[in-house]
């Protein structure tokens, strides 16, 4: 790993190069704070803001923006300057407070200093190659460029005041742009004069930052300041919640006492924050903003699971991280910003894991409307000149029939344990108009297993003498440069489709599912059926009524065949609850073919048992099948009794 802090030294002077409101500097002002142990700090601010700019760090980890007009011969504009946690400049002031160590801010106060659109490289970089050689390239590539006549007016400024701290002090830390420091430096050198310019500035006013106004404006997206925030210091303690979430789920004993506890939301969102910045490694450690994306994911999910009941599959995971990369280096970029990752959070899952993700996202603990500043609301077109706007249509409960909180109004307790009366009767069975949607599911990846055998047998050849079943359209485009015309023959697969295994997660631990059960079917149109589930006890909705959600499921027609598959000592040497079900379908199975449906394709060892069996798996990846469909499919009822079923619809939701 490279050396990431690197400073240019002149006379008593220590400067790191930095670019604005980016945390990967902000981090490398705190090590060269720690390495130079300066006298002095000197930042590049204009020393007309220096009591509002002052007032504003002493507010953090509130965040503040100072804000005032400035008069140009064009127009009269607006200017603010936000004071948060994750800019260099802010770091090296805060440290220089804290430390009780004199601050100078020894830039020239400019009315007329245009806008700069430069194109750099990502910051992250600097974690991979150190900021010499990323000041080097740099360098290298906008050196060459003249400055105008506002920023040699600046720089000479700035070297003229460093001039003099350096006849006061022995060690001083500069922190300024790296756009300036090569020219500050060689105008160092120079005799130099006091800069003509504006000794005093009316009208400056520091505002409260409003919360929403944080994840729309904030250079670095509130997440990550606020886990830089919690690391500048001890790390905070493992948040302790209980097992509560956003979601409640009752376990069958914990009805006696009322059930679970709901933490409020706002302690939620602050607990996946302490919770990332203390598992992010030491305190003092180097903060990969990579890695702090991919806790944000992580939490992200976690809130999804406990609202929705939906877990991330890995391609779902896989699918967001590939979207985001590409998405980020299509910009010139290492790693994408908020927009991007909510684009790809919205694409590649669903638009309540996206609503979920910036929820989580731009969530800052420490910012709140009422303060001791007024509260000052900011569009990112004021600010940065534009924005970039993305929609969120989570889905929603009907509102009629449902209460505000959302969820249905279906029966509640009168008394705490008043629902396990109705675990009285020993037989279990299954509610009725699940039994019918899960079997219409299976009737179709039978279906969509048949087309993709037909699939896998049709060829297609030029065009001879026969039409065969019609042209292929697709193949002919594709070889339009032969001007030949090319046809299709469709086969069909001889023999049809037997037993259904779906998949929704291998469980390869057995800790998520450890409920196991072979039901077998109640009439001629209804399949056997062996899954494993979720513990019904953890989630009673009723009384006698459980809700769980399925790992993986088998179906085999036709009824009333199937002995308990798992115990059963044929499929002794599975290595899954996955693989018990699929040695099951193979052996069940009337016909030659066996659907597959799962994350990912079984070992190649099934094929040949299928193979010794005169059978033969068709794979069907879950990526390919409707996420809203399988979601519905997942969650099934455990009713204790047939007496339940007439009760049943009051509390299934």
């Amino acid at each position: 790993m490279p050396q990431r802090l690197y400073l240019e030294q002149f006379g008593p002077i220590q400067a790191l190069p930095v670019l604005h409101y980016r945390m990967e500097f902000a981090q490398l002002a705190r090590m060269a704070f720690q390495r130079v142990r300066p006298d002095a700090v000197a930042i590049e601010l204009p020393h007309t803001l220096e009591v509002p700019f002052l007032r504003a760090l002493r507010r953090l980890p509130q965040i503040s923006v100072i804000s005032y007009r400035c008069k140009t011969k064009e127009k009269e504009e607006t200017v603010y300057l936000l004071v948060e946690p994750a800019d260099p400049l802010v770091e090296a002031a805060r440290l220089a407070l804290e430390q009780g160590l004199p601050l100078h801010l020894i830039d020239v106060d400019s009315d007329s200093y245009p806008r700069h659109a430069e194109q750099l490289p990502d910051s992250y970089s600097i974690c991979r190659i150190g900021l010499e050689a990323y000041y080097r390239e740099y360098r290298a590539a906008c050196g060459d460029q003249l400055p105008d006549r506002e920023d040699r007016r600046r720089e000479q400024g700035m070297a003229f005041r460093l001039q003099e701290l350096a006849r006061r002090h022995q060690r001083v830390l500069l922190v300024c742009g790296m756009a300036h420091l090569e020219r500050i430096k060689q105008h160092y050198h120079t005799p130099l004069a006091a800069p003509l310019e504006r000794v005093r500035r009316e009208g400056v006013g520091v505002f409260n930052l409003h919360p929403e106004s944080c994840g729309e404006i904030l250079a670095e997206f509130p997440f990550l300041s606020a886990v830089h925030e919690y690391r500048r210091s001890a790390l905070p303690d493992e948040p302790l919640e209980n097992g509560a979430g956003l979601r409640k789920r009752f376990h069958a004993l914990e009805l006696i006492s009322g059930g679970k506890q709901e933490v409020p939301e706002e302690q939620l969102l602050d607990n996946a924050i302490r919770r990332t910045a203390r598992h992010l490694g030491c305190e003092g450690l180097f903060l990969d903003r990579q890695r702090v994306i991919y806790r944000l994911f992580s939490e992200a999910a976690r809130h999804y699971r406990q609202e929705t009941g939906e877990s991330l599959h890995l391609w779902q995971k896989r699918a967001f991280f590939r979207f985001a990369r590409n998405y980020a280096l299509a910009g010139g970029m290492l790693l994408p910003d908020l927009f991007q990752m909510l684009a790809a959070a919205r694409g590649c899952i669903d638009d309540n894991f996206a609503y979920a993700f910036c929820r989580l996202a731009v969530c800052y603990p420490w910012q709140q409307e009422s303060s001791d500043l007024g509260t000052i609301r900011i569009s990112p077109e004021e600010i940065w000149g534009g924005s970039r706007r993305i929609r969120f249509r989570p889905r929603q409960k009907r509102d009629k029939g449902l209460s505000r909180f959302g969820f249905l109004k279906r029966k509640r307790e009168r008394r705490p344990g008043e629902w396990l009366e109705g675990f009285d009767d020993p037989s279990i069975c299954s509610y009725p108009p699940e039994d019918l949607a899960i079997e219409d599911y299976g009737r179709f990846l039978k279906r969509k297993g048949s087309m993709q055998l037909s699939e896998e047998l049709s060829r297609s050849e030029k065009f001879c003498g026969s039409m065969l079943d019609g042209i292929d359209i697709r193949e002919t485009m594709r070889n339009i440069h032969e001007g030949a015309i090319y046809v299709r023959e469709q086969l069909r697969a001889r023999g049809g489709v037997g037993c259904l295994v779906v998949v929704f997660d291998e469980d390869r631990r057995n800790r998520k599912f450890p409920y196991r059960m072979t039901w077998l079917g109640e009439h001629d149109q209804e399949s056997d059926m062996a899954f494993y589930a979720t513990d019904p006890a953890e989630n009673v909705v009723g009384p006698g009524i459980c809700r769980c959600e399925y790992g993986g499921f088998l179906l085999s027609y036709p009824p009333r065949r199937m002995l308990d598959v798992w115990e059963d000592p044929d499929y002794r040497l599975a290595a899954s609850r996955a693989e018990v079900l699929l040695m099951a379908a193979l052996d069940y199975s009337t016909e030659k073919y066996v659907v597959y449906a799962a994350a990912k394709p079984p070992r190649s060892i099934f094929k040949q048992m299928a193979a010794r069996l005169d059978r033969r798996i068709v794979y069907i990846p879950l990526g390919s099948l409707s996420p809203v469909k399988l979601r519905r499919m997942r969650v099934m009822h455990i009713l204790a009794g047939k007496d339940k079923r007439e009760i049943a619809g009051e509390y299934v939701w």
